[in-house]
């Protein structure tokens, strides 16, 4: 028995985390909606066939056997109604802010979550070079210390994880740097570095140090909302690279390989007693599906978004059956991706 729990509990707590991001996001719809008197008809968790369900005043709060996502089902959200409380009988701007509230509490989360991991480093970490060590492939390659890194290979650095993702990424060793020295910019555009063969793997040596400052309420919030921006942007980094083909479907993880990915990090982070390692991949999903919700893609907030922005500028709303039936088709092709993903992760766990 004791057997079965110490493989269990790590997976129970993942599906609790994911569980607690995906609820944040529905609360986002549901507050913000709530504040513009919108009539709410169900707030779910999950989706799926309904476990378990009770009905407070009008809206019905249920919690449905799939935990992959849930839903605020609005009055008048995806057909026409005349209840003056209805979705589509508020303003466009109001509209807009319940959309986007969901996507907006997951990036916040995120930031808490990075806030919290900060507030236990001794320094906070900053993009201006501190020092070299001896021999370093940097410093010969024109960097100096007090050097601000701004860019790389033409990508802003918002962060000190900008650093070494950046540098991890880059395809020939050779480097263009930008970097701000004494109150100019300065361009280097042969930085190379020194790398290392480890367990059949070649490894960059990072042979500088980064510059960290005291820790108070603006140094750590300024890095969290900075290495926020960091994280936001692999997403769309990520997207570019699946569609021109660098990184495969078998290389993305649905909810069942996300579940898995958290389950192996808590039980690993148990047995050093340090969850600095889980509180950063909760902190890494939450803006993830922020980000992701937010994309311009019917289906997702960020496609209901274009047409709300489309109702702004025109003056005029898209026809509901039209706009419907765009999502409709989207969430159709939406729902085979996460089939094909889901079915990737199956066969990585029976591989594995």
């Amino acid at each position: 028995m004791a057997n079965v729990w110490h493989k269990a509990w790590p997976i129970l707590l993942a599906v609790l985390f994911f569980g607690f991001i995906i609820t944040s996001h529905e609360l986002g719809h549901f507050s913000v909606a709530r504040i513009f008197k919108v009539k709410i008809n169900e707030f779910a968790i999950g989706m799926g066939p309904v476990i378990f369900k009770r009905k407070r005043k009008e809206t019905q709060y249920s919690l449905r056997l799939f935990p992959i996502g849930g839903f605020v089902s609005m009055e008048g959200e995806d057909e026409e109604s005349q209840d003056e409380r209805a979705f589509c009988k508020k303003a466009p701007w109001k509209r807009f802010l319940i959309v986007c509230a969901g996507a907006v509490i997951n990036i916040l989360l995120g930031t808490v979550l990075l806030a919290i991991l900060i507030c236990q480093q001794d320094l906070v970490g900053t993009t201006t070079i501190h020092s070299f060590e001896e021999g370093s492939q940097l410093e010969a390659s024109g960097l100096k210390a007090g050097d601000e890194i701004y860019k790389i290979n033409g990508r802003r650095v918002f962060s000190d994880s900008d650093l070494s993702y950046l540098m991890f990424t880059d395809d020939d060793g050779v480097l263009e740097i930008t970097v701000k020295r004494e109150g100019e910019k300065v361009n280097l555009d042969n930085v190379r570095f020194t790398t290392v063969e480890k367990d059949g793997v070649e490894q960059i040596v990072y042979d500088m140090t980064i510059l960290g400052v005291d820790k108070n309420i603006f140094t750590v919030t300024s890095c969290a909302f900075k290495q926020t921006a960091s994280v936001a942007r692999l997403v769309w980094m990520s997207l570019g690279d699946l569609i021109s083909g660098k990184y495969g479907l078998n290389e993305i993880s649905g909810p069942i390989g996300t579940v898995g990915v958290i389950a192996d990090i808590a039980e690993e982070s148990s047995k050093q007693t340090d969850y600095s390692a889980l509180i950063n991949i909760m902190a890494f999903i939450s803006i993830n599906i922020g980000v992701f919700n937010l994309l311009p893609i019917p289906a997702l907030d960020g496609g209901r978004l274009l047409f709300i922005i489309f109702e702004m500028i025109f003056r005029k709303p898209v026809p509901a059956k039209y706009e419907n039936w765009v999502h409709a088709v989207a969430l159709g092709l939406l729902l085979l991706f996460m089939v094909v993903v889901t079915f990737s992760d199956i066969l990585k766990l029976i591989k594995g």
